[in-house]
This record gives C-alpha cells, structure tokens and sequence, in this order.
C-alpha cells in the first residue's frame, strides 16, 4: 500500500534567499503537477508553495525513491543545485505526515500563529491538483479531512480571535475605546505597509470615511483610491483633524508629525468631542505631551506590543486545545488509512462468497420449477441475506481489532482459508 509522504521547507529551516529561489508561482505549480504526475516514482501530489513554505505532499509505492525523486526534481525544475536547499528540507512519513499537514492547515506552523490566510493558499493548492489529476483516493481523502480539521480548531478554538500584528492590534484598540468602529472617521498620516494592513482592517469593521495623509501625495492618493477613501497633503492635517475621530499614524519621520501645541489649537474647534491617536511608527511620530490635552489620548507601539504579547499567549493556550483536536484527528485518519489494505482481501472474499451462492442457488432453483416467482424471489432474498451475515463478523474483524498488531498474518491467513490468492 502506498506510503503518505511530505517533503518541505519553510520560514524555520530556510531563510527568504533559499525560500525565493525554489517558490514555485502559480503556473509553474500546473506544469509541475503535470510533470509529477507522469513520474512512475510519485504516485499522488500536492504541491504547496508560499512566501513562508514550499511542501510537496505525496502517497507513493517507494518512499526512498520518491524523496530522492522529489529532491532532483526541485533542483531541476527551479534550476537550483540540490545542494543549495537540502539542509533546509524536512520530510515526515505516514501519521507525521498527516499530523504536520492538519497543523499547517490550522495554522499552528505559521510565522503567526492563527492567521487565517493558510486554509486558503492550501484550498487552492488543492484545487489545482485536482485539475492536473495529480492528487488521488489517498491525497483526497487527507485533503477533505484537513480542511474540516481546521475549521473545527477556528471554530472549537480562540486560535484567531485575538490581534497578534501591530495594525490589527491598533484596530482592536480602537474598537475597545469606542465599543464599535461604525461610522467613526479616520486619518491615517502615512501610506506604507502597516498603513495598507490597518485600512483592510479598517474596512472590515465598517469605519467611516478614511482620510490617508502622505508626504508623496501620489501615494497617499493610490491608496486612497484603493479603498474609497481621500488623500489630503501633509499640510491639511491640522486643518483636516477637526473632522476625525481616530487618527494612525505610521511614517518613517526621524522626529514628531504632530506636536502638542497643534493638537491644542485643532482641540478647541472640536467642541471637546474625543480624538485618539494611535502611533506604530518607530521612532514614535506623535508627541506624547498630547496626552495632556483634555479628550486627547495617545497610544504609541509599547502599548500595541503589550496587548500582541498578551495576545499571543492567549494563542499559544489555545494551541494546546487545537493540538489535541488535530491528534484525534490523525488517530481517524490511520483507521480509514488501515482500511484501505484489507479491502482488496475484503472484495475477493464477498466476491468468491456471492459467486458461490449465486451458483448453488440456480442449480437448486433449476430443480423447483414448480415454485412462483414470488417464490423464487423469496429464496435470492434469503440467500442474500445468509451471505451477508457469513461474511459480516470476518469482514468487521479484518476492518478493526482483529488486524491490529498484526495484520498482514491475519489477511495472509484469510487469503489461504479462502483460496483466494487468485483473486486478490
């Protein structure tokens, strides 16, 4: 029966140099699949390649043989010396291979534990194997078992329910200090990567119109465009500020954007009305003085880093409920995996049983012709249902506690008893 192998690297055992050279992009994932798919070495694959992993899931007839294959391949492929790459690999067989894909799966391998993107890349991964008909019976049934494993741990678990990146982190705070984001206006100064995470995040919570402030107002205008919001110059901040609720600030400015003897002036249009400002940049961009301004409140990166660290030991305890979810897992998966070598046994044996009825009962049915069709239905009946009953306790202990420990003496010997060697 074939082996569930799983040959990878990823963020822990390469670093990004050795992890670009070998990424496989979306169209070179399908010629590839092509290409594993007509190698007599890989029986079934799944390619899964990401910014942070590449894995090559397979059930093959040789597991030494197909690493090996699986290795040259890469190198081939990706033009890229085996041995640039190999000390990163890792490869896991049988229950270790099934036990690390539910684990990516749920995101208990990623760089941030819990992030939801993973399920996604994997269903895609997934998808394209079963276009190419590279993934098979085996590979299929481990597919569809660990994309329900993994919505069992979000859903049985707190895995994903809390920030653990500065952007979420900074989004969360301002849902505490509200109670909800409906509505409220923002102003993000500064149009980079974690400006780009706290809009998505953002919009996910249905704030209200987003101002973006850049010093390359063309930037802040691309991303403003991007999500519906406006883009105003560094010099209408102030002007601008008397307007919002919640202002983000993520520049890479070498001293503060915003001092506390503006804010004061900006404060007194605003009719004492509440101003938060969040600060992620490093160094900081908005005065901590501000802090003294009646209705004002500034939170800068210590205070988000308090709450991710919080965060992420809520994860890391969820993890543990998780882990136990995905070790049940694995124990289900090993009995239909078990199942699979005693079927062919199975199939012969019915097989030879049903020919055996089926024989003795026309040759006796040859002999009663006297007897009404109705009658005669009534004995097929009967004797279908003798067969099932013969075959139903040997077939319940092939399938379960009688094979365990040793089951290929107990199909060796179901096989002799039953002459079934030219059958099998």
């Amino acid at each position: 029966m074939r082996d569930i192998v799983l040959l990878g690297l990823n963020h822990k055992t390469a670093s990004i140099d050795v992890r670009e050279c070998i990424a496989f992009t979306a169209d070179e994932t399908d010629r590839a699949l092509v290409m594993l798919r007509d190698n007599p070495a890989i029986g079934e694959s799944v390619l899964f390649s990401t910014c942070n992993r590449i894995e090559l899931l397979m059930a093959v007839d040789e597991r030494e043989a197909a690493l090996n294959t699986a290795k040259r391949f890469i190198s081939e492929f990706k033009k890229v010396p085996v041995s640039q790459f190999e000390n990163a690999l890792y490869h896991y067989v049988g229950d270790a291979a099934v036990r690390h894909t539910f684990q990516v799966a749920a995101s208990l391998d990623s760089m941030v534990v819990g992030e939801p993107q993973i399920l996604g890349q994997m269903k895609e991964a997934y998808r394209k194997a079963t276009l190419e008909k590279a993934s098979g019976v085996i590979l299929n049934k481990l597919l569809h078992r660990t994309f329900f494993v993994a919505k069992k741990v979000r859903t049985e678990t707190g895995i994903g329910d809390h920030a653990v990146s500065i952007s979420y982190a900074a989004i969360e705070l301002g849902k505490k200090i509200f109670g909800s984001l409906d509505g409220k206006r923002v102003m993000l100064i500064g149009a980079g990567e974690m400006a780009e995470l706290a809009v998505e995040h953002l919009i996910r919570n249905r704030a209200g119109t987003i101002t973006v402030a850049n010093r390359t107002f063309a930037r802040g205008v691309e991303l403003a465009e991007r999500f519906s919001g406006k883009a105003i110059k560094f010099e209408e901040i102030i002007d601008c500020i008397k307007e919002v609720d919640i202002v983000i600030s993520s520049t890479g400015a070498n001293e503060y954007v915003l001092r506390k003897d503006q804010i004061k002036g900006a404060m007194k249009s605003r009719r004492n009305r509440s101003l938060f400002f969040i600060d992620i940049a490093v160094p900081r961009d908005i005065d901590p003085d501000i802090n003294r301004i009646n209705n004002a409140y500034v939170y800068d990166i210590d205070d988000l880093k308090g709450i991710v660290d919080e965060n992420i030991e809520d994860r890391n305890r969820e993890a543990i409920k998780a882990q136990r979810i995905i070790d049940e897992a694995v124990i289900g998966f090993r009995k239909w995996y078990d199942t699979l070598e005693v079927v062919p046994t199975i199939v012969s044996l019915r097989g030879k049983v049903e020919a055996m009825a089926q024989q003795e009962l026309e040759k006796t049915l040859g002999t009663l012709s006297h007897l009404s069709e109705t009658d005669k239905q009534a004995i097929k009946r009967m004797t279908g249902a003798l067969v099932n009953k013969i075959l139903h306790e040997p077939t319940d202990f092939l399938k379960k506690d009688g094979c365990y420990g040793n089951k290929s003496a107990s199909l060796d010997l179901t096989r002799k008893l039953f002459n079934l060697e030219e059958t099998h």
